[in-house]
């Protein structure tokens, strides 16, 4: 999920929005508006605006709430809230190797998320759930995590 924040100086809703993201598990890229003049004409003190994949998704405020949702709308149908508690989705591979290859690509990323989730390998299978284990339940994160594990399949 590419996520870009156009934001000027000195703007408490662009620190809470950057707060957000970031409490999300999202780095956005930062466009300081005041350092572009055409920006400045187009969007003046209409800020924060948050694109997400290249579509604006938010401007002047952003909750937790809102991000949550928009994130949950942006993952795969594939993937399924079991129970209210966890994300489950299925991959299917040609073979082994390719299975593996994949799990290893997911491992690395939520490695890199500090986020751990349960991946079960088989033959030309993977079956990865998420939940945030600290609260036995869903967070962001979860979200944040599967959106990032989306792209590697396609």
């Amino acid at each position: 999920m590419e996520v870009t924040l156009y934001t000027r100086q000195n703007c408490p809703l662009c620190d809470k929005a950057k707060d957000v993201l970031r409490g999300a598990g999202l780095t956005p890229k930062e466009v300081d508006v005041d350092l572009d003049l055409d920006l400045m004409r187009r969007l003046g003190n209409d800020v924060p605006v948050i694109y997400i994949d290249g579509v604006e998704a938010f401007r002047h405020r952003v909750t937790p709430e809102q991000l949550t949702s928009l994130m949950q709308r942006k993952l795969s149908r594939e993937w399924r809230v079991v129970d209210g508690h966890h994300l489950e989705r299925e991959f299917r591979f040609k073979n082994f190797a390719e299975a593996l290859a994949f799990t290893n690509k997911v491992g690395a990323i939520a490695e890199e998320q500090g986020h751990h989730p349960d991946i079960d390998l088989a033959w030309g299978r993977v079956r990865v759930k998420i939940w945030t284990h600290t609260v036995d339940g869903l967070t962001r994160s979860d979200f944040v995590l599967a959106a990032k594990i989306d792209p590697l399949r396609r």
